[in-house]
């Protein structure tokens, strides 16, 4: 037995708690017409996750719960709990015990739980069908619906039939797949449209990089051309500094020895109190002696001229003092007379003289002059030589001026060397400034840039064209410079990973829907498999059951296919209409019977009767193929006569080896075969109570 007990409370006119026990291989419950029988039926349905309200005689959810009395509340909410035994492992649990639970509040919010966890619909429905159960199906026969197979269309009962068959996981997971295969197939579109929808910027951010590659190609070039030349650079400018070191030492030390004989000549021009006062005293010398030679010369002639004087009076000279002291004599006198005998004394008395004492005097003269002639002369030889030292002394100047001139100049051209080196290492840091800055600081490892150091010293033009070319790269590089490298390549990283993924998920959803495709066309295959065999094996039941409840006969299901009404004319042009597809073929079961010494062959020509033991038959042949762990049956015996009931009875027993049953029945042949009864009343608050009697513990007892 796998059916333990149900419990409900709060459900329908079950206010109270009320629990089903069910340790019998048949189980009846009994009860006047309205007790609330019947509930416990859709208590089952409700339980086993039933959607319909309606089948369980209601129109909102909230028309399950107990709506009060005048002695009781109304209840809040509703829960139905079954207790299943899962010690042969019937639901795929690992639980000894199986309790299911359903409840419903009035706000129409349903709670499902498997164990006392919360659980959705779906787990619950999968649970139920790996062991063949479902909220409706050939298991749970309602009050009613006996002969609803009999009276269900062919594709309904074929349904029916496939429920029974335990077919309905295979179609759930049928329906699943081609749900999923239909989700994947929306799926690959999408992808196919997102891959569309990137791939303009996946090949723009393509070209962008193939940009950057040429770029970073460039900058390698550039790169390695730089180490080369940044490194022959500083090697040429450490042996021009080396070598204006080496040029401007002897210079400098020349320079600082001229500075020192230029020094001492011109402490000599100082002392002597320089060439042009020397030169000016030897001047004056010179003038002072030409006077004094000018004045004894003037002396000596005088003194000839008295000489040649006194030998003749014609050009004898009188002194201009004489002629003045007579002037005054002469001036003094007024007699003509007495001045004419004063001139003429006058002249008489210097005629034919000579003056000795003007001769002596211009001697004396002349002496004088000839000493300070002689003492001047000692002086000029004294100013000649100063003058030819101070002289010696400038030339020694202007020697050493001219020779640091020389130098001077040479000096100029190495510092014009060295400025040259200046601007060329500032131009060569400026150069490895800028380098780096578009390369990277990759570039200050040129210092371990090997060259062939014993090979001879290359021509300056090599290292200018080696410029020129870096000047190009550097163009180049800027012209093709992409602002946001970094972002650039992670963006196109990203990209292109994202297309990727894309390609891979479009490549995923592909072989999964061809692997959904091979399993819908494999559950296809074995539900048609299954199906076919299971027909066949109920069409024996059936035809067994048939026979023995009738007494003969035969009766069977036979796979039908329903074929459309014939297209219609149109009236105005005469063209048959169109069919739609999903009407064309669709599969269902008819039920051919043919009853002993009558010539019935449909079942629209059987009695009540007849229809309720064929469907009972047939009910009866579906379980026994894929016996459900119970199965409910709701006054299904309702229209039988004393002696179908008997039938029904052995029925009944029959198939309680197989399967648990539990019966709602007024039928007395009926109840005589269950080994627990419930009684189920009904006081005047409508409240169904319960009360139980357990014929199988009686008779131990008795026993």
């Amino acid at each position: 037995m796998y059916l333990k007990s149900i419990e409900l409370s709060g459900f329908k006119s079950f206010a109270k708690k009320n629990t089903f026990e069910f340790e019998s291989p048949i189980s009846a419950i009994v009860g006047p017409n309205g007790s609330g029988k019947s509930n416990v039926a859709e208590a089952f349905r409700f339980v086993l996750g039933e959607q319909s309200i309606k089948s369980m005689r209601g129109k909102r959810g909230e028309d399950l719960i107990w709506n009060g009395a005048t002695t009781e509340p109304r209840s809040n909410r509703a829960s139905v709990k079954v207790l299943f035994d899962n010690s042969k492992k019937i639901f795929d649990i690992d639980f000894s015990e199986v309790t299911i639970e359903r409840t419903v509040h009035r706000d129409g919010l349903n709670e499902y739980s498997i164990n006392g966890s919360v659980v959705r619909l779906k787990d619950v429905i999968e649970l139920l069908a790996r062991a063949h159960i479902g909220a409706s199906g050939h298991h749970i026969i309602s009050q009613g619906e006996a002969d609803k197979i009999l009276s269900a269309s062919p594709k309904d009962r074929k349904s029916m039939v496939e429920d029974a068959l335990g077919l309905k996981l295979y179609q759930y997971k049928r329906l699943e797949s081609e749900r999923k295969l239909k989700k994947t197939f929306e799926n690959i579109e999408q992808v196919q449209a997102l891959r569309k929808e990137i791939a303009p910027h996946l090949k723009f951010l393509n070209k962008q990089v193939e940009k950057l590659e040429k770029t970073e190609s460039m900058r390698q070039e550039l790169l390695s051309l730089s180490k080369e030349y940044f490194k022959k650079e500083e090697l040429y400018l450490t042996h021009e500094k080396s070598e204006i070191i080496k040029a401007r030492q002897p210079v400098d030390e020349a320079l600082e020895k001229l500075s020192k004989e230029s020094k001492e000549a011109k402490k000599v021009i100082e002392l002597e109190s320089g060439l042009s006062e020397a030169q000016k005293r030897k001047d004056g010398i010179t003038r002072e002696l030409g006077k004094l030679e000018g004045l004894i010369m003037a002396e000596e002639k005088m003194i000839e001229s008295e000489k040649r004087l006194a030998a003749s009076d014609e050009l004898k000279t009188v002194r201009l003092k004489e002629v003045e002291d007579l002037h005054k004599e002469v001036s003094i006198l007024s007699n003509v007379a007495e001045i004419i005998k004063k001139i003429g004394e006058f002249i008489k008395s210097r005629k034919h003289n000579t003056d000795s004492k003007l001769i002596k005097e211009s001697e004396v003269r002349i002496k004088e002059l000839k000493s300070e002639q002689t003492k001047l002369e000692a002086s000029l030889e004294v100013a000649k030589a100063k003058e030819q030292e101070i002289s010696e002394a400038e030339k020694a100047v202007f020697r050493t001026k001219a020779l640091e001139n020389e130098l001077v100049s040479k000096l100029n051209l190495i510092k014009a060397s060295d400025e040259r080196v200046r601007q060329e290492e500032a131009e060569f840091k400026r150069e490895l400034q800028e380098v780096g800055h578009i390369v990277g600081p990759e570039t200050l490892q040129y210092k371990n840039f090997e060259i062939d150091k014993e090979s001879k010293p290359e021509d300056r033009s090599k290292q200018e064209e080696r410029k020129r070319l870096m000047e190009r790269f550097k163009i180049r590089l800027e012209d093709s410079s992409i602002s946001g490298t970094e972002e650039i390549q992670k963006e196109y990283k990203d990209t292109s990973e994202r297309d990727t993924f894309l390609a891979r998920e479009l490549s995923d959803l592909e072989k999964s829907a061809e692997t959904l495709a091979e399993l819908i066309k494999e559950l296809e295959t074995r539900l048609a498999v299954e199906f076919a065999s299971g027909l066949e094996s109920i069409n024996r039941g059936f035809e067994k059951l048939f026979t023995t409840m009738f007494g003969g006969g035969d009766a069977s299901l036979v796979l039908t296919k329903e074929v459309p009404e014939a297209p219609t004319l149109d009236d105005e042009v005469g063209v048959p209409t169109q069919l739609e597809e999903a009407d064309v073929g669709k599969e269902g079961l008819d039920i051919k019977v043919s009853l002993p010494k009558k010539k019935i062959r449909g079942l629209m020509m059987l009695s009540g009767g007849e229809r309720a033991l064929t469907s009972i038959a047939l009910i009866f042949a579906i379980s026994q193929v894929n016996p459900p762990p119970f199965i409910i049956l709701d006054e299904t015996d309702a229209a039988l006569d004393e002696s179908n009931s008997k039938k029904y009875g052995d029925l009944v027993e029959l198939l309680s080896k197989h399967s648990q049953l539990i019966l709602i029945t007024h039928n007395r042949e009926t109840m005589s075969r269950a080994g627990t009864i419930y009684g189920v009343t009904m006081g005047s608050n409508g409240v169904s109570k319960l009360l139980s009697i357990s014929f199988d513990q009686a008779t131990e007892v008795a026993k």
